[in-house]
C-alpha cells in the first residue's frame, strides 16, 4: 500500500470513529462537529507519523552495514583488553609477591 494511500484509509476510518464518538457523547450538532473535526484530525496527523516512522526504516534497511569494518575494530579492541588484562595480571602477581616479602620481614623484625 502506498503511504498516500494509507494515509486517506487512516482518516477515513477516524473520520467515521469521530462521528460514532461525536453521536455517543455529545448532545448538539456543534460536540458532534467538533469530535468528529478533532478526532479526524488526530487520526490524519497520527498517520503521517506512521508513514515517516515506516520510510525512515526503509531507508536505513537499504544502508549497507559495514560488518567487516566493525569487526577489525573490534579485533584490535580485544586485542587491547587481553593486553591490558594480562599487564594488570602481572602487576597484581607482583604486588602480592611484595606483601608476603614484607609479611616475612614483618615477621623476622618481630621475632628478633
Amino acid at each position: 500500500m502506498l503511504g498516500e494511500n494509507f494515509v486517506y484509509f487512516f482518516t477515513v476510518q477516524g473520520f467515521f470513529v469521530g462521528i460514532v464518538f461525536g453521536i455517543l457523547k455529545s448532545f448538539d450538532a456543534e460536540g458532534l462537529l467538533l469530535y468528529t473535526f478533532f478526532i479526524t484530525t488526530f487520526f490524519y496527523l497520527f498517520s503521517h507519523v506512521i508513514i515517516a516512522f515506516y520510510f525512515k526504516t526503509i531507508a536505513m534497511k537499504a544502508y549497507g552495514f559495514p560488518k567487516e569494518l566493525h569487526e577489525k575494530h573490534l579485533d584490535i579492541i580485544v586485542k587491547e583488553i587481553n593486553r591490558r588484562e594480562k599487564l594488570i595480571d602481572a602487576a597484581a602477581k607482583i604486588t602480592d609477591e611484595a606483601i608476603k616479602v614484607n609479611s616475612r620481614h614483618d615477621l623476622g623484625a618481630k621475632s628478633a
